[in-house]
C-alpha cells in the first residue's frame, strides 16, 4: 500500500527557506537508509537544494547528486538523486515531491511539502484528493 505524508510548514525558519524543511526530511531518509529521489520543481530549484544540502548541517554528510543523462549505473547508487522535470531518474520506494502535480511511477512513499501561506495550499488539497482516490494511505504533519 502506497502511502503520502503532507508536511505542513509552521515553524519560522521553515516558513523563512522552505528548502529546510526538505533537507531534514532528506537528513532523516538517509539515516534510515532510504534512498531518496527529490522531484524538482526547475533546474533552479534543484540547483538551490544541491547548495543547501551541503551546507544547512555542518556536522550532517548527505551524499546527494543532481540526476543528469551522462550518470552511470554507480552514481545511481548515491542515497540522494535530485531530478529536474526533463530528467527520467530511476525509482526510488521514497519520493520528496516539489512539483506542482501529483508524483506519479513507482514508489512506496511519496512526501508534499505544504507552504505556510494558506494562499499557496489549493493546488495541495487538490493532491491530497488525487492520491486519496488512488488508493493511498495518507497522512498529514505539522512542521
Amino acid at each position: 500500500m502506497s502511502r503520502a505524508d503532507f508536511y505542513l510548514i509552521d515553524k519560522p525558519r521553515f516558513r523563512e527557506q522552505p528548502l529546510l524543511l526538505v533537507c531534514e526530511l532528506v537528513r532523516k531518509a538517509v539515516d534510515a537508509d532510504l534512498p531518496v529521489l527529490i522531484l524538482a520543481r526547475d533546474v533552479q530549484q534543484a540547483e538551490a537544494l544541491d547548495d543547501l544540502l551541503w551546507s544547512f548541517d555542518p556536522d550532517a554528510f548527505l551524499p546527494h547528486q543532481i540526476f543528469d543523462a551522462e550518470m552511470t549505473d554507480e552514481d545511481e547508487e548515491i542515497p540522494v538523486l535530485i531530478a529536474t522535470p526533463e530528467m527520467a531518474p530511476p525509482p526510488r520506494s521514497l519520493v520528496i515531491n516539489l512539483r506542482d502535480a501529483c508524483a506519479s511511477g513507482p514508489f512506496d512513499r511519496v512526501l508534499e511539502v505544504v507552504p505556510a501561506d494558506p494562499d499557496m495550499r489549493a493546488p495541495l488539497r487538490a493532491r491530497w484528493k488525487e492520491y486519496k482516490a488512488r488508493g493511498y494511505t495518507l497522512n498529514s504533519h505539522d512542521m
